[in-house]
């Protein structure tokens, strides 16, 4: 498994700075458009967000596909 994380374009980036960078760009309403979970709808803030996506590795999947569609252009 050496270099693995060679070829993950997240690597490095964490996951506070992924959705800080995506709340700045699409604000939470927007968010909760495009990812439909309640830590974007109800009462959002990035601290309540790290939580529930640290538990929530499908959510966190689609977090992290989100950034990489709107910052690797």
């Amino acid at each position: 498994m050496v270099g693995t994380q060679a070829n993950n374009p997240l690597h490095g980036v964490k996951l506070e700075k992924v959705v800080t960078d995506l709340v700045e760009h699409y604000g939470w309403e927007e968010l909760a458009i495009r990812i439909n979970i309640n830590c974007f709808k109800s009462d959002p803030s990035v601290k309540s967000s790290l939580k529930f996506l640290r538990k929530t590795p499908w959510a966190r999947d689609k977090v992290e596909a989100l950034f990489l569609e709107t910052f690797s252009r």
